[in-house]
């Protein structure tokens, strides 16, 4: 009997996200601890990011041509050291050699996306991708307290650890249990770089992926400076920064899991990422003058409502903005415009924090977000189609 690549692939990316979000509350702290400054913690959030956009491309190509099931285990092998040499770590070093290592096998994600792609049928592949959800949901809501609680019994080193375990766990399971594919043939698609141009030579491609690349600036300037600003203005530790992270993904996995069907269907994508923009925007633009703790949770829910809902419409409009054949490549430049912004927007909010100005950071976060509102709510484009 044939077995289903699922399981392994839900606990390859609950891992992936388990291990992202266990680092979110606490890499800043761990850096602190080793003497960093907040420029200096926002370079080492941006650290992955740089790797992991060199690598993605390079695992992509070696995945089509020695297979899935090998490549992803050449990446979960590295985001374990990493894993190992984070909870290792003795000074700050260390802790840029964890992110250097772990980014550079950065493919999991993609790579169990494709092989997902390769091993289901179209018409499942939709509810395939949903049980991926599921996986990254479930990862954002635990990760961030688990983390915090962690942390605050066992030290720093606790949650790399207990993400090494996982991470362990994922390559047993992945050996033993994900079927293996033939390698793919080579594809003749354009280059990525190629890509760029191709897509923002066209009018509506271009809008969609310039609104994409809004949203994901707002959003990695406020995740990357996070923990300083949680931090600096309330003197928060790990532990209360993972229940703020936790909090964020709760409300997010209650809009994914429930009222995001029905926003779409009766708003339609267009209005749901302008709403979303701009409940991004007026979240995070005042979060930088929040003074109190109930004040802190209701922007805090502002905001993840925002960006729970912007981000899936906008990656609709955007495959709905090309045909059907270029959605791959689309989706890829999209991917690419992420690693930018979060290269960006933790140094960016690193600077900030730093030099204490903790008002601005909220400003630039919710300004780029409102850059991204500004772009939906342009109409005279509404009526391209994807030539």
């Amino acid at each position: 009997m044939k077995r289903s690549p699922l399981l392994p692939i839900f606990l390859t990316v609950f891992v992936d996200v388990l291990g992202l979000t266990l680092v979110l509350p606490l890499l800043p702290f761990y850096a602190l601890h080793f003497g960093a400054s907040p420029l200096v913690v926002g370079c080492l959030a941006a650290t992955y990011a740089v790797c992991q956009l060199i690598s993605g491309p390079i695992l992509g190509r070696i995945s089509d041509d020695v297979g899935r099931k090998p490549t992803l285990l050449v990446s979960q092998l590295g985001t374990f050291i990493g894993f190992i040499v984070l909870g290792s770590a003795n000074s700050l070093w260390m802790l840029f050699a964890s992110r250097i290592i772990d980014g550079s096998t950065a493919g999991n994600l993609s790579i169990a996306q494709a092989y997902i792609s390769d091993s289901t049928k179209p018409e499942d592949r939709t509810r395939a991708f949903g049980f991926i959800g599921i996986a990254f949901g479930t990862g954002f809501l635990i990760g961030p307290a688990v983390s915090g609680l962690l942390a605050s019994k066992f030290g720093f080193a606790a949650p790399a650890y207990a993400a090494a375990g996982l991470s362990a766990l994922s390559i047993v399971l992945t050996a033993t249990m994900l079927p293996k594919q033939d390698p793919k043939a080579k594809s003749d698609a354009p280059r990525r770089s190629l890509n760029f141009g191709r897509f923002l030579k066209r009018a509506l491609p271009r809008r969609r992926l310039l609104e994409f690349f809004a949203f994901t600036t707002a959003f990695s300037t406020l995740v990357g400076g996070l923990a300083l600003y949680l931090h600096e203005r309330f003197n928060f530790g790990v532990e209360q920064t993972g229940y703020v992270y936790a909090l964020s993904g709760l409300i997010g996995a209650l809009v994914q899991g429930g009222i995001i069907g029905r926003l779409a269907r009766s708003l339609g994508e267009a209005r749901l990422s302008l709403l979303g923009f701009a409940t991004m925007a007026l979240g995070y633009a005042f979060l930088g003058a929040a003074h109190t703790i109930p004040v802190l949770v209701v922007l805090i829910a502002v905001a993840a409502f925002g960006s729970a809902v912007a981000r899936p419409s906008l990656t609709t409009l955007l495959t709905k903005s090309v045909g059907p054949s270029e959605q791959g490549a689309v989706l890829g430049v999209s991917q690419s415009l992420s690693g930018i912004s979060q290269i960006m927007g933790p140094i960016v909010a690193g600077w900030l924090i730093g030099t204490s100005r903790l008002t601005a950071y909220g400003l630039v976060a919710g300004g780029c977000a409102m850059v991204g509102a500004l772009l939906v709510r342009r109409p005279h484009l509404e009526l391209e189609t994807a030539a």
